[in-house]
């Protein structure tokens, strides 16, 4: 997979949705347990469990949203007695399953985790918040978001483990790219070329993109990525391509000017 670093796609006005998007998935890492853990995962089994039982809470679990109801045990916090373990008991808390999807999409499982969305989110929701404006962009924002947990929790209806991440809503946004902007030209760093810069098409990077995703989702390949909803990416991205197919009907198709100009 390439690593995009910036398109060739000029805006109209500043995307200021976009830019609260990233500064809140910032500041609530900041100020949860979860800005502890790295990419080499957290030392200490009570940092662990505060996780968990953090996660637990406002985590988007799965066999919650089928059932609409929360689950009967969750992690306190505490460490078990037996080592690696978590107490649990009955959730202290009154938790609504369908508004844990929101809250999940602004929690990341860490810096790397979040880095990585957010890049994906500057580069390309700046364009799509410019063509869809301000409001409809932050509700189609969320209903990506929405569309990509739920698709996921009912493909694997049984699993308590909980979803965060901004990367259903992303990639919403990027299937909506895809749609509106596929000529549009993406600075794109290519891994296996030593990270050698290359000027590539929206439509293959982001194309690739979501093949790659649907092969990892599908269980055709082995991702070295550790647990990431691939499933939610697949049904994010369909939804975003869907809504800017019809965005761009009705709208037109997108007039590349002759010499683009760089932001």
């Amino acid at each position: 997979m390439v690593i995009p670093v910036h398109d060739e796609n000029p805006l109209r006005r500043t995307p200021w949705v976009t830019y609260l998007l990233i500064a809140v998935n910032v500041v609530v890492l900041v100020i949860t347990p979860l800005s502890q853990s790295s990419a080499m995962g957290v030392s200490g089994n009570a940092q662990v469990c505060r996780q968990a039982a953090f996660l637990d809470q406002y985590g988007a679990i799965p066999r919650e949203l089928v059932n609409d109801r929360p689950l009967p045990l969750v992690a306190t916090g505490q460490p078990g007695s037996v080592p690696d373990s978590c107490v649990v008991s009955r959730p202290p808390y009154h938790k609504v399953p369908a508004l844990s999807v929101l809250w999940s999409m602004f929690i990341h499982a860490g810096w790397l985790h979040l880095l990585g969305n957010m890049l994906f989110l500057l580069i390309f929701g700046n364009n799509i918040e410019d063509r869809f404006r301000k409001l409809p962009y932050l509700a189609f924002y969320l209903i990506a978001g929405y569309v990509a947990a739920y698709g996921f929790a009912f493909a694997n209806s049984t699993s308590a483990q909980p979803l965060v991440g901004a990367s259903g809503a992303i990639a919403g946004v990027l299937g909506a790219y895809l749609a509106i902007f596929p000529r549009a030209k993406v600075w794109s760093l290519v891994p296996f070329l030593f990270f050698i810069p290359l000027r590539i098409p929206a439509w293959l990077v982001l194309g690739s993109w979501f093949a790659l995703q649907w092969v990892y989702s599908a269980g055709y390949a082995a991702s070295g990525a550790g647990n990431v909803a691939y499933l939610a990416h697949v049904f994010g991205f369909i939804f975003g391509f869907i809504v800017g197919l019809a965005v761009r009907a009705f709208s037109g198709p997108t007039q590349y000017p002759a010499s683009p100009r760089y932001r």
